[in-house]
């Protein structure tokens, strides 16, 4: 049963419906979610050997990277100048959201629209070379415009400056979930009756040498340096690691009646939406997926679906080895026998991990798949590994109809989060 909430004016509960009626997608297969789509429906790999920069030293030497990307063509040339890569692909998703919504803003109560976009790392690209020009060549060089464009805030409030609204806006931060918290935490404010539509989800991009290097020294990272196009295999035996990624994913949330009430086309609805704490360590996830089973449980309860209503589960399915077995295990507690019959995707495995924005990505392919009625695969996929043993669409989309779908994001810290999105039936 879909939860009540007060609202800000103090008046009675609400359960106002919330649905989708725009997506926007940018992945390192595609500049907008037809290419990257399509691309990932054929089973293509968009991760590649690091060559921005030198990576010749380092151990990981692989990326998920958005190529050919010139944000000149989404933005003013000097805007480009002054903004961080995930603030420039937040908004380039978020004006194809709000396109496929068929919103016009200029007869909107732009009071009444709000943004809620994430980053995990946010400018960290903004950091690092403003940090060089300073020690190289002091304070002169230094640019005082991009301190703000480093910022995590820093995108959702550009979102909301070039699109003029000024409804609600913020920035939810949960590390690797922090697109699907945006996603769930804008369908809150629409049922509290904060605003009437939310322009919700997630960005990274951040493919610098400091972040490289940290998941590197982590252990999280693919060494498979010469072969890095399957370097990231969630679920299989022969996983080694993720492979670090960027891009974004935004979805347009609206009240159903405000919806409704202009004529929308409307995607999918929004069923459920929990967020839960490991408490156990800064990295690791916990090994039995209580975390996650609590999580995927309370979200699935407020949907209302049974376990068996679920037609496809988008994994975190990271490529590491704790991960894919701790979100196994999680996924059989929840699901029971029923597990075993829902298809399992990771696109991870053909994107890598966006991080802020893996869980915005997720949620929108699961979007799409209702309209497709097709599944992604899990490219990648060699060995089977018994502690994973589910069925995890092996490097083949799948033709599959899709009504209701559940998607993962686990955090660094332990933060899990889970987003349920159904088929929309009046």
């Amino acid at each position: 049963m879909v939860g009540t909430f007060m609202n800000t004016n103090g008046h009675s509960p609400t359960s106002r419906r919330v649905v989708i009626t725009g997506v926007g997608l940018i992945t390192p297969l595609g500049h907008d979610l037809p290419s990257s789509w399509e691309q990932m429906a054929a089973g293509k790999s968009g991760t590649s050997a690091i060559t921005h920069w030198d990576a010749s030293e380092f151990p990981t030497q692989i990326n998920g990277r958005v190529n050919d990307w010139e944000p000149g063509a989404y933005m003013d040339r000097k805007e480009a100048r002054r903004t961080s890569r995930g603030t420039q692909f937040a908004f380039k998703a978020a004006q194809d959201a709000v396109a496929m919504s068929g919103l016009n803003l200029e007869q909107e109560d732009r009071k009444r629209i709000g943004v809620e976009i994430g980053l995990a790392f946010g400018g960290w690209d903004i950091v690092e070379e403003e940090s060089a020009k300073l020690t190289e060549g002091g304070p002169r060089r230094f640019n005082p415009a991009n301190g703000t464009s480093a910022l995590i805030s820093g995108t959702p409030t550009f979102v909301a400056i070039k699109l003029g609204v000024t409804g609600p806006t913020n920035s939810q931060v949960t590390a690797c979930a922090t697109g699907i918290t945006s996603i769930g935490e804008a369908a809150r404010r629409l049922q509290r009756g904060d605003a009437d539509v939310m322009i919700a989800g997630g960005a990274e991009g951040y493919l610098s040498k400091m972040i490289i290097t940290t998941f590197s020294r982590l252990g999280a990272a693919s060494t498979n340096n010469d072969n890095p196009q399957k370097a990231c295999a969630p679920f299989s035996g022969n996983r080694d690691g993720m492979v670090v990624g960027e891009g974004a994913g935004v979805l347009v949330l609206e009240t159903l009646e405000h919806a409704q009430a202009r004529g929308a086309t409307i995607l999918a609805e929004f069923a459920g939406y929990a967020l839960s704490e490991d408490a156990y360590d800064m990295v690791a996830p916990e090994p039995s997926g209580a975390g996650a089973t609590t999580c995927m449980s309370l979200a699935l309860a407020e949907s209302g679906l049974a376990a068996t209503d679920i037609d496809w589960i988008v994994a975190h399915g990271t490529g590491t080895m704790l991960n894919d077995t701790m979100e196994t295990a999680a996924i059989k507690r929840v699901f029971g026998e029923a597990a075993y019959a829902i298809p399992i995707t990771s696109i991870k495995s053909s994107i890598g991990h966006a991080m802020g924005g893996a869980g915005a990505q997720s949620a929108a392919v699961l979007v799409k798949a209702m309209q497709e009625n097709r599944v992604l695969p899990t490219i990648n996929y060699e060995i089977p590994d018994p502690d994973c043993d589910l069925d995890y669409v092996p490097n083949q989309s799948r033709a599959h109809r899709v009504d209701a779908g559940l998607c993962n994001g686990f955090g660094l810290g332990g933060q899990n989060a889970t987003l349920v999105l159904k088929r929309f039936v009046e």
